[in-house]
């Protein structure tokens, strides 16, 4: 069994409880319920959450599928270093973001995914994860020449002893038969 990588399901749900904790502020503020002044700090902090966690970070192995425009929003988050990079500070500011969403039913649901969000990070920080960009590769050109001569016969192909020879090969038959074979009376 392969080693779980926390921090690949705490950026998903955390991108996830982003959006919601934006949209339950948005909610809440064109509805002017009471305290809607939490609703437009959750707009505000839930638009900061999605542009934190939309870049991906690159795996333990190495590999990972950056999302669509990730590269932008990568040199930003790379751009404040080790408070971006850092998983226990991600847990923590997640932990305090979704404090206020507590206070106003609209955004209680985007607080609750948040805070698991938050514990989520807080496990892999603890398993020693951290943030790393996934950066464009450079594209390697293949040789030219690669394939000397393709196959001339389509599959299945058999066996190179049990193959027709080539009558440029050979000098008295058409073909040479590699199977002997006898009439038998």
């Amino acid at each position: 069994m392969g080693k779980i990588e926390w921090a690949m399901w705490a950026n998903e749900q955390a991108l996830a409880s982003g959006l919601i904790y934006l949209t339950g502020g948005i909610v809440g503020v064109a509805g002017q319920f009471r305290g809607w002044e939490y609703a437009a700090f959750a707009v505000a902090a839930g638009a900061f959450v999605c542009l934190l966690e939309y870049p991906r970070s690159k795996r333990s192995k190495g590999t990972g599928v950056e999302r669509t425009g990730q590269y932008c929003f990568t040199v930003c988050v790379k751009a404040f270093g080790p408070l971006t990079r850092n998983y226990y500070v991600r847990a923590f500011l997640h932990a305090a973001l979704c404090v206020p969403g507590g206070f106003m039913l609209a955004t209680v649901l985007g607080c609750v995914c948040l805070g698991i969000a938050s514990l989520i990070y807080l496990v892999a920080a603890i398993r020693g994860e951290h943030w790393e960009p996934i950066l464009p590769r450079k594209e390697v050109p293949k040789p030219a020449g690669s394939i000397n001569k393709p196959p001339q016969n389509p599959p299945p192909r058999p066996p190179p002893e049990t193959r027709r020879k080539r009558v440029e090969d050979l000098e008295g038959a058409a073909y040479d038969n590699a199977i002997d074979v006898t009439a038998d009376e």
